[in-house]
């Protein structure tokens, strides 16, 4: 038998490398679409036997066209994004700190200088389900076409009507500071080759309406997976992972999956869904940061069937476990002062006898008002203590009705070292397990606080 050759065996060895590199490549890039896991039942919404899963509810058939337009930018959670603190509402300049530099979001009103307002109908589609401006210059995805290209042409032509009819803003917005070669545009037409299927949403026949409809609500609409799914290293969603929680600006958006231990498992229907409408469930705490804006300028204005229709849907997502999340501790503390686990800085103690427990209560079980309960929050179970930190530095508003639940932001009070103490502190005494936040990891969350 006649041997391989040095060279040859070389070849075939780099061959290989070359070939192993490539699957691996490709498994890290190319990731399942945001519907996969749900099978290819699909049919057009023409041929769907039920009632479409697109548009606004039948509560709302008979409204105009600007009536359903701002039912939909509500359910698209446009404002939270397309305003700044203290700005005219949709008029843009909110920043947005990314790991490759800061972004900000453009003015969206009907202004024709600084807004849209001489975008054509066509223009504006293309946008939304593709990614592009109406210069032809590259949109960057932190604006979630590569979910909003499940959107119906029709509902995409309400939200502009909406938007339209909108009082005008002539407000110019900085330009963006990113760094290269991430300020090169025309390498999003790459981005979104690979990610951006530019396909309308299709239901699928063998799921329910409610299943559907929360279907269209949670992928195109609330394009959820953009915060509560982890990022592969092209920075898309990474659906292998799908809702399994990501950090995002600063704060952590939590497994919405049904794991029991790490996500929503243990949760009934009617608690997500007050969740959604409140901002608040009993026994699992209140939103903050980023999910209290979008429970205040979004969910909280959805009806009840579509708020029931994104639980039935988040209940058919494959259960993912987040490493390092233990199960939410629900029985309360001591109500003694002096019973409580040890911290490595005695300073969290005194900090939260000045300042906290008279609303919080040494239990963790608030003497006032269950939106000030720490037993039972996942963001106290949270070893990272990331969201706790930051609710601290920037308060926490909880939207109730017409109500705002307020705690006040203690940024400015206290220092860095401070506001770890109290975090490491609350995590130990309340949480499953605690935490060992550093001032140096409490002074790179205040970049993204609120002023």
């Amino acid at each position: 038998m006649n041997a391989v050759s040095p060279r040859l065996g070389g070849w075939l060895i780099a061959g290989f490398v070359v070939v192993l590199g490539g699957a691996v490549a490709a498994w890290l890039l190319l990731t399942p679409r945001a519907l996969s896991f749900a099978g290819r039942h699909t049919v057009s919404l023409a041929d769907y036997k039920g009632p479409s899963p697109i548009g606004v509810p039948p509560e709302l058939h008979s409204g105009d066209v600007i009536a359903r337009g701002k039912y939909l930018v509500q359910a698209a959670d446009c404002k939270v994004c397309h305003t700044r603190v203290g700005g005219e509402a949709f008029a843009g300049g909110r920043a947005f700190e990314t790991p490759f530099g800061v972004l900000y979001s453009p003015n969206i009103t009907a202004d024709r200088e600084s807004g849209i307002g001489d975008w054509s109908d066509a223009d504006f589609l293309r946008a939304v389900h593709e990614g592009i401006a109406k210069s032809g210059e590259r949109l960057y995805p932190a604006f979630p076409y590569e979910s909003y290209t499940l959107i119906a042409d029709e509902d995409v032509l309400a939200i502009k009507a909406y938007l339209f009819s909108l009082p005008v803003a002539r407000a110019s917005v900085p330009p963006n500071n990113l760094r290269f070669p991430f300020n090169q545009r025309w390498l999003m037409g790459i981005w979104a080759a690979f990610y951006n299927p530019d396909q309308r949403f299709q239901p699928l026949e063998d799921r329910s309406p409610e299943w559907n409809r929360g279907a269209y609500l949670v992928e195109a609409l609330g394009h959820c997976g953009d915060c509560h799914t982890p990022r592969n290293v092209a920075q898309a969603p990474d659906n292998r992972r799908k809702f399994a929680g990501a950090i995002v600006t600063g704060w952590r958006a939590y497994n919405i999956t049904p794991d029991p231990v790490s996500g929503i498992g243990t949760w009934s229907d009617d608690e997500l869904a007050e969740y959604l409408r409140s901002g608040h469930a009993v026994g699992h705490g209140s939103a903050g940061g980023p999910m209290a804006e979008e429970v205040a300028a979004s969910s909280s204005s959805l009806t009840s069937g579509d708020l029931h229709a994104i639980v039935t849907y988040l209940r058919g997502i494959p259960a993912v476990a987040t490493p390092g999340l233990p199960a939410v501790k629900t029985e309360a503390a001591s109500d003694s002062a002096k019973l409580s686990r040890a911290t490595p800085d005695p300073r969290g103690t005194e900090i939260f006898e000045g300042a906290c427990a008279s609303c919080h209560g040494w239990s963790g079980a608030s003497p006032l008002t269950s939106y000030a309960t720490l037993t039972g929050s996942r963001a106290v179970n949270d070893p990272s203590a990331i969201n706790v930190a930051q609710i601290v530095l920037s308060g926490q508003g909880t939207h109730l009705s017409e109500r705002l639940v307020r705690m006040p932001a203690f940024g400015g009070a206290y220092s860095d070292t401070e506001i770890a103490a109290v975090a490491n502190y609350v995590t130990a005494r309340f949480g499953a397990a605690p935490s060992r936040l550093t001032a140096r990891d409490v002074a790179r969350l205040r970049q993204f606080s609120s002023p």
